[in-house]
């Protein structure tokens, strides 16, 4: 009897514990080549807010795993204490999914080198990202440009220089709404609506929110952005 009770009592741990496994959906793994001990700290957006989802350390190896639990995709963080500031040179981003993801990057160039594999929707963010740097770029050009305008007084070349950073701003917003509309299917459109183009007129966030697929709309951020379109709605 006493044999039976033990053998009982350790089936409910292992259920336990494999139920307790199962509800991981993230397996996470990467490689700081040059960290030999430190620690990472993956975080999350929470109320506008980056607070600590997940803490690695580093001893010795500069690999590391780790098993996370997602509702849905989500942008996380994934921050290098450095005993300094949480600093963007400290942080890399990346759009996390269920299944498994890898990142690979070294200590010297932590945020530059980053290499993430494993989700679709970080690729389609570092896609967008890369036609969006050339939109960032032109209006710092522009804005170079403007303050040797105000500088030398120079009215006429200011106002032209005005329009084109107008222009530039348009083309931006535009691009971003049609990668939303042609990625609906993905979690990265409502991120993007509410990330990149949040101040858009409400017709664009309303025809994202309109062509996002069930599973999408039901997301993290497709979520989101429906709380949002239907706010800017009701205070019209």
């Amino acid at each position: 009897m006493k044999k039976s009770i033990i053998a009982f009592v350790t089936l409910l741990l292992l259920f336990s514990c494999n139920k307790k496994d199962s509800k991981t959906n993230l397996h996470l793994t990467g490689n700081i080549k040059g960290l030999k001990k430190g620690t990472l700290i993956i975080q999350r957006v929470v109320d506008t807010n980056l607070v600590a989802f997940d803490t690695i350390k580093i001893d010795g190896s500069s690999t590391f795993e780790t098993d996370l639990t997602l509702d849905s995709p989500e942008m996380l963080y994934l921050f290098l204490d450095r005993g300094v500031t949480n600093s963007l040179d400290n942080n890399i981003q990346f759009f996390a999914e269920p299944g498994k993801m890898n990142v690979e990057t070294n200590l010297d160039s932590y945020t530059v080198s980053a290499k993430i594999t494993g989700s679709k929707n970080q690729d389609l963010y570092q896609e967008y990202k890369k036609i969006d740097s050339r939109f960032r770029n032109e209006n710092l050009d522009l804005i170079a440009l403007k303050f040797k305008a105000i500088k030398s007084n120079n009215k006429i070349l200011l106002d032209s220089l005005n329009t084109k950073q107008d222009n530039n701003t348009k083309r931006k917003y535009l691009f971003a709404t049609n990668f939303a509309i042609n990625n609906s299917n993905q979690e990265i459109a409502p991120f993007i609506a509410l990330s990149e183009i949040y101040d858009i007129n409400v017709k664009y966030l309303d025809t994202i929110q309109k062509t996002m697929s069930p599973k999408v709309a039901q997301s993290l951020y497709g979520k989101k952005l429906t709380e949002y379109v239907t706010k800017i709605k009701t205070q019209k």
